[in-house]
Formats: structure tokens, sequence, C-alpha cells
């Protein structure tokens, strides 16, 4: 063997040494990226569309069906996701992204019934993380301890609502899109993480919205009064259900201009703004739930909703 050949055998040898030594390293960088970023990449094939919402978003979806399906029906995450016709040949649809799902890209299937068969869409939905706040707030000891008495009465109110959220009305109750419920300063606190007294606490599941005492508090879309009732956390409070699985919530109301099983207006007034419940000053506690997940209000005001007919 000449020196030259046997001068590049060592260096081949050297080489494929080095990119063997390299490959674990390379394999882990791209196991860092992709949980740094959050969010897998979607396989190549798959051939769709993919849509992303945040934690606590709300994604608008549409599909198109021929002739006149009996029902439209997703399903994501195990949760029911119905579709709404929006004129001949298109349905929509409101997906709630809940402030806790785990960041990843997972599949909504449309389940579109006819009289003699059965079709299927499907959607590609990336959940992107969001970044929520921490909040600190000392309160009365009993305010965040609250003793026997006190518990016994929160888990009945709690089951009450729980109840409320489990029942499910088939018919869209708007047409238009969603407004504000009250001209105020939003403080942010969707998803916040609060801790009371030192003690870590659940994530804040609606926005705050301060206003002074007696602010008129509206409607954010039509529906139909589920609750009026006065808790232990959330004081004097009115629920909304505007159908096909999604509820507004407006707390710590000084006072309520409805009644339960009343039909009310988008834009009518319901109530008054309060410090009820265990409150810090004058403000309204907003919160949406859409089909079992909890959403930032907000969102509701930026879908593309103009009119439509129900």
């Amino acid at each position: 063997m000449s020196r030259l050949h046997h001068s590049n055998v060592i260096r081949a040898f050297l080489l494929l040494c080095i990119v063997c030594t390299l490959l674990p390293a390379l394999s882990q960088a791209a196991q860092v990226v992709k949980d740094q970023e959050g969010i897998p990449s979607p396989g190549s094939g798959e051939g769709l569309a993919v849509h992303q919402g945040k934690q606590g978003e709300i994604l608008y979806l549409t599909l198109s069906a021929e002739g006149r399906p009996l029902s439209v029906v997703g399903t994501f995450r195990d949760r029911r996701i119905p579709f709404f016709i929006v004129r001949e040949g298109e349905f929509a649809a409101l997906l709630g992204i809940d402030m806790a799902d785990e960041a990843e890209i997972g599949e909504l299937t449309a389940k579109v019934s006819y009289v003699d068969n059965v079709q299927h869409r499907r959607f590609r939905i990336a959940v992107i993380p969001e970044h929520f706040r921490e909040q600190s707030l000392t309160l009365p000891k009993e305010k965040v301890d609250p003793d026997a008495a006190a518990l016994q009465r929160i888990a009945l109110e709690q089951e009450k609502v729980k109840t409320i959220f489990a029942a499910f009305t088939p018919q869209r109750l708007w047409i238009q899109g969603f407004i504000l419920p009250v001209e105020g300063m939003p403080t942010g606190a969707f998803g916040r993480k609060r801790i009371l007294n030192g003690q870590p606490r659940n994530q804040h599941s609606g926005e705050d919205i301060s206003a002074p005492l007696g602010t008129p508090v509206k409607a954010t879309n039509t529906g139909i009064v589920k609750m009026v009732d006065d808790h232990f956390f959330s004081g004097l409070g009115v629920i909304l259900d505007h159908g096909l699985g999604l509820y507004t919530m407006y707390f710590h109301l000084d006072s309520a201009k409805v009644k339960e099983g009343e039909r009310v207006d988008r834009d009518q007034i319901i109530g008054t703004v309060g410090k009820s419940g265990r409150a810090t000053g004058p403000h309204l506690h907003w919160g949406a739930w859409l089909n079992g997940s909890r959403v930032d209000p907000f969102s509701l005001t930026k879908l593309p909703i103009d009119s439509q007919t129900p």
C-alpha cells in the first residue's frame, strides 16, 4: 500500500469516527429545539393545513358539505365540538383551546352524518403555549382559608355550576358578533397564576375589567339566563347559555337585572359592576366556557362573525 493511499484511509477512518461521535449530540440538539418550540413539526404527507391557536383562544373552523347533512359534529381531545350551518353547504364551529391544554399538534375529526352514509373531515390543530403572568395578593384569612361551613357552601356552589355546564342546548341562540360586557379597563387577568397569602392557587379562568361601582353590565350576545346566584368566591353572578356548549359568566356584581330562565338580547343590561364575593375592589369578572374549555372571553369578540343565519 502506498504512503498516500495509507494516509487517505486514516483520514477517512478519523472522519467516520468524528461523525459517529457527533450523531448522538446532533439528535439531542434536535430534541432540544423541539422541546423549546413546544410544537412538533407535522409529519410529511399529512396533506392538511395546520390551524394554530394559543392556550385559551378560540378557533373558527369551517367545512363544506354537499346536500343536507343531519348533523356535523367534531371531536377534539375527547371534547364534543358541534358545527352549525352558516349558509347552504357551509358549516362552522367554535373550537375552544383550554388554557391548560398541552402544547402539541393534534387532530379534530368532524363526522358529517347523512340519512344513508357518514363522511369524515379532519383538521390539524396546533396548540401554541401562552405565557401567563403571576399575581400575588394579600386577602383576609377567611377568604383564602374558608372554615368548614364555608367549604360545604363552596362545594354545593361548584356542583351547581358543573351541572349547568354539563347541560347542552343544541340550538345556536346568537346570530351576530359578540360585544364587550362593560366599559372599563381590562387587567389581563385571564390565565394568571395566583398566589394568595403566599399560597399557590388555580389559574384565573376569566378576565377582570375594572369599572366604577354600579356601571351597567351587558349581555355579550343573545342567550338564556341559567344562573343568578350569590357565591362565596365569585359573589353575585349571572351565567348565560348561548347554545352549542357556549356559556358566559358575569361575577362580583352589585346587582342583577335578570332572572333564571329569562331570554336576554345582545347588549341588554343584565346587572351592574360590584365588588361582591372575594373581590378587592369594584370590577367585573367576565368568563367564557366553551364545550369543556376555559377560554379567554376576549377571543369571542375577535371571531369573524357579523350576521349569520342560525
